[in-house]
């Protein structure tokens, strides 16, 4: 794995969560086009003492509302080191899968366990997740983080380990290049990072632009090659206080 136990220990218990520069508060928002329907995807990254918060929330628009009836919402809690970002809570609801999942975490560092629950409609009784933290892990939302982060240190790393629901898996992670991306908000130079979980047919592509904090531009998803969803960016806004 990229990150080795005796580093990572070094990082985290380390007394340092001050929070990292490269990170920007802000707030953005992307037009979402999946098939024949579409959505607004809405982001948010604020400042909480000396943490982070991010929330990020999918509406459908237009027809797609009437078909789905509902939204996609996830949020994540975490904090910063020099080196790494550190998952502390994690929150989702998913009122648009087929499943919809809910789903409840929370990354306890000094006992390095991750806890909490989730359910689904097909099962509505909740799962109970007690699950050890053998290794730095990232939850689907502060993955994202990690990656803008790591781009602006000029950091190559290969892997990550991404804790979703009650298991982890492995993400493999490399740059494809660069594109101009034309989007509402402007015209930008963005650097490609797409991503995969082991034995997924799955992956994600963010178009990451420098002169936005290294936001996301464009955020791309294929299935075994095939173009599943397209968001791109609206509106853009540092946060300010």
């Amino acid at each position: 794995m990229i990150f080795l136990v005796s580093a990572f220990s070094v990082s985290l218990w380390a007394a340092t969560a001050s929070a990292d520069t490269v990170l920007t508060p802000h707030r953005a928002e992307y037009r979402v086009q999946i098939s024949l329907l579409s959505g607004r995807l809405s982001t948010e990254l604020r400042r909480s003492g000396d943490h982070y918060i991010a929330t990020h929330l999918i509406e459908p628009t237009g027809l797609a509302s009437a078909f789905t009836g509902g939204n996609i919402l996830a949020e994540s809690e975490f904090k910063t080191t020099e080196d790494v970002i550190i998952p502390l809570r994690y929150s989702g609801n998913d009122e648009v899968s087929s499943d919809k999942v809910r789903v409840d975490i929370a990354f306890d560092w000094d006992s390095r366990r991750a806890t909490g629950q989730f359910q689904t409609d097909e099962d509505p009784a909740p799962v109970q997740v007690d699950t050890p933290l053998d290794e730095l892990v990232h939850d689907p939302v502060s993955i994202q983080y990690e990656l803008m982060a790591d781009l602006a240190r000029d950091r190559s790393t290969a892997e990550y380990v991404l804790f979703e629901h009650d298991r982890v898996r492995t993400v493999e992670v490399s740059r494809i290049g660069t594109e101009r991306i034309k989007t509402k908000a402007g015209t930008f130079d963005a650097v490609g990072i797409r991503h995969q979980a082991q034995n997924s047919s799955r992956t994600t592509t963010l178009w990451i632009a420098a002169e936005l904090g290294y936001l996301p531009v464009m955020i791309e998803r294929h299935r075994k090659g095939k173009l599943l969803m397209r968001a791109k960016l609206t509106k853009y806004e540092p946060a300010t206080g």
